[in-house]
């Protein structure tokens, strides 16, 4: 099939690496048709290649044996001659180099034809190539490197363009059979074609040959020559070979982690014995031992999980129990024992404190009493510098300690504080704005007290504090302040607790109002009920008596005005469906006329029953009498 590297994109595929090579091309000779041949490689049996008196790859003429020693020398190695002799005895690599040209390894042992890939930033001057049917020259070294397609995963593969017309199969294994064994070739038509090594490296050493200029042997004619271009090709079997290659290394880091994790393993819990009179002696002598009584319990309650228990097992089960019952004294015990060993090294932990308390104390004194004038101008400048350095370190880790001490005694008394304010302020809102008030106000004054002796004591331990920084033999006014501070901390604490017996008490008349207040309510109402009933009573009888009279002199409306305050209550209520206390009502009406008086509102809407109704709304300490309109009702009624 005809191949066109700039077209074909197909990956290759070729044989198995273990078989015969096979070939298939034409090959152009004359005019004559060229057939399909077949060639086995056959590696040697170290899979090396070296170099002898009668090898067929290459000729090598050695007329001068001058020239041969430098060209040996430029790359790096010993120049060997024709029976492997060195040619200089005393021939020292790292010598005679030429300079800025770094040594080259040889691809070959003993022959260095094509080295290894050079960074490209480094200089390599390249040489001349004789092969037995070819020669290949090298290219410019002033010119960039050859370009190069991104490098396929596990690469085995080189496509080789540039090639000869009449070059043929076999003058391309000449050439590239020296940069590793080749597995398969396969040739086009049109001068390129592909070749697969055995591993991958070889692939590097084929690519040192892109830009050669090759020539047939000592023909001129265009047909013989050509300019090698050899890059990497993508290849089927490479890609597969090289995703065994990663699945291996996949399938050996999951067992390596598959080891790692088995070895950190924690070891699993021995099994337990299943039930047994002989395992049931046995673990009930281990229940009274104490150092073997974990286990023991351990396995009476998988026993007891598992169903062991039956009516011919169960006064043994029911002994075990009570021997771990039995235990129970002992760990309360030992609990007990181990509280007072904590109680105890909590009072030895108070106590050093104390004590280590004590004696910063006293080393702040001794800075102190250093500072003073008498003992001061007798020391030198460095020496006061780290006097007063140490006496700064030793009050900073002092106020710490005090300050933690504090802290914990603040807390605690806050606490309880808090406590006591929360008991007090669990009280429900009343109508009684007097008595509230009065709650509030003691309230207030109660936590401006508390507030007051937080003060007086944050007051007091910076006093103690600045005592400590600069205390004076002659200076009694602090001890004064201090003693007149804590004589009125003193009357402070005891107005504090005056002030809460006396809101406790206050709340205790407030309760015992509003219990009060709701008998009364509850009386009001009951009588109201009855003049009610009596009134209607007296109505009825007055209408089966005088009819004429009530429809002249019983009218509840009285005057033009009353009239009007009716049909502005009646708009107001009938816009609040859900009534309106007596207050509201006179707010509103307030607005039109100040000299509406609360009671005469009251009177002619509790005269006309038929168009105002009074309800009471809440519960408890919450009810509220509430007006509503409800003359649409009484229109029927009437």
């Amino acid at each position: 099939l005809p191949f066109d590297p700039a077209n074909n994109n197909e990956p290759l595929q070729f044989g198995s690496a273990s078989g015969p090579l096979v070939t298939e091309g034409l090959i152009e000779n004359g005019g004559e048709s060229s057939k399909k041949r077949k060639r086995t490689n056959t590696p040697s049996a170290d899979n090396s290649r070296t170099l002898n008196v009668d090898s067929t790859a290459m000729t090598l003429p050695m007329s001068d044996p001058t020239a041969w020693a430098t060209a040996m020398n430029n790359l790096g190695m010993a120049p060997l001659g024709i029976a492997g002799q060195p040619i200089l005895p005393d021939f020292d690599p790292a010598l005679g180099m030429m300079t800025g040209i770094p040594p080259i390894t040889p691809m070959m042992p003993g022959l260095g034809i094509v080295p290894p890939p050079i960074p490209p930033d480094m200089p390599v001057v390249k040489e001349i190539i004789h092969c037995k049917s070819c020669t290949l020259f090298p290219p410019n070294p002033n010119l960039p490197p050859p370009a190069t397609r991104e490098r396929p995963p596990g690469c085995k593969t080189v496509f080789v363009g540039g090639l000869p017309e009449n070059g043929t199969e076999q003058i391309i294994v000449e050439v590239f059979e020296q940069c590793g064994e080749i597995i398969a070739i396969r040739k086009s038509k049109k001068n390129f074609c592909h070749i697969r090594f055995a591993e991958e490296y070889m692939v590097d050493k084929a690519l040192y040959l892109s830009g050669y200029r090759i020539r047939l042997g000592s023909s001129t004619d265009k047909k013989d020559t050509g300019r090698l271009h050899v890059d990497f090709a993508q290849a089927r079997d490479d890609l597969y070979e090289w995703e065994c290659k990663q699945r291996m290394l996949a399938r050996e880091e999951r067992h390596r982690r598959r080891m790692e994790e088995e070895r950190l393993r924690p070891p699993s819990p021995p099994p337990v014995v299943h039930y047994s009179d002989h395992e049931c002696s046995i673990v009930a002598e281990k229940l009274k031992d104490d150092s073997k009584f974990s286990e023991a319990v351990q396995t009476l309650l998988t026993w007891i999980e598992r169903g062991e228990v039956n009516r011919r097992s169960a006064n043994n089960f029911y002994s075990m129990i009570q021997s771990a019952n039995s235990h129970v004294r002992r760990l309360v015990n030992e609990k007990a024992a181990h509280e007072k060993d904590m109680e105890e090294a909590k009072e030895k932990f108070k106590q050093a404190l104390s004590g280590i308390l004590i004696q910063f104390e006293q080393i702040v004194a001794v800075y102190h009493s250093a500072s003073k004038q008498k003992a001061w101008d007798h020391f030198t400048k460095a020496q006061r510098k780290n006097i007063s350095v140490w006496c700064k370190q030793a009050e900073e880790i002092r106020n710490i300690h005090n300050d933690e001490l504090m802290g914990i005694r603040r807390e605690e008394e806050m606490e309880m504080s808090d406590d006591e304010i929360e008991e007090m302020t669990e009280t429900k809102e009343t109508e009684e704005s007097a008595l509230v008030s009065q709650a509030e106000a003691l309230k207030e004054e109660n936590d401006s007290l508390r507030w007051q002796l937080d003060a007086y004591r944050n007051e007091v331990e910076l006093l103690k504090q600045e005592q400590g920084k600069v205390h004076r033999e002659d200076d009694p006014n602090k001890e004064q302040q201090l003693k007149l501070l804590q004589q009125a901390l003193q009357g402070m604490q005891q107005h504090l607790l005056k002030v809460q017996e006396e809101y406790k008490k206050k709340e205790a008349e407030l309760e015992k109002l509003k219990d009060d207040k709701l008998q009364v309510e509850k009386m009001l109402e009951n009588l109201k009920e009855k003049e009610s009933c009596a009134s209607r009573l007296c109505a009825s009888n007055q209408d089966s008596e005088y009819p004429l009279e009530k429809t002249m002199n019983s009218s509840p409306i009285k005057s033009e005005r009353e009239a009007l305050l009716v049909g502005i209550i009646s708009t107001f209520l009938h816009v609040h469906p859900f009534g309106a206390s007596i207050e509201y009502i006179c707010s509103y009406l307030h607005r039109l006329d100040n000299k509406i008086c609360t009671s005469d509102v009251e009177c002619l809407m509790g005269r006309l029953q038929h168009t105002f109704k009074q309800e009471m709304t809440g519960v408890g300490a919450s009810l509220e009498k509430r007006w509503k309109f409800c003359g649409f009702e009484g229109l029927k009624l009437t």
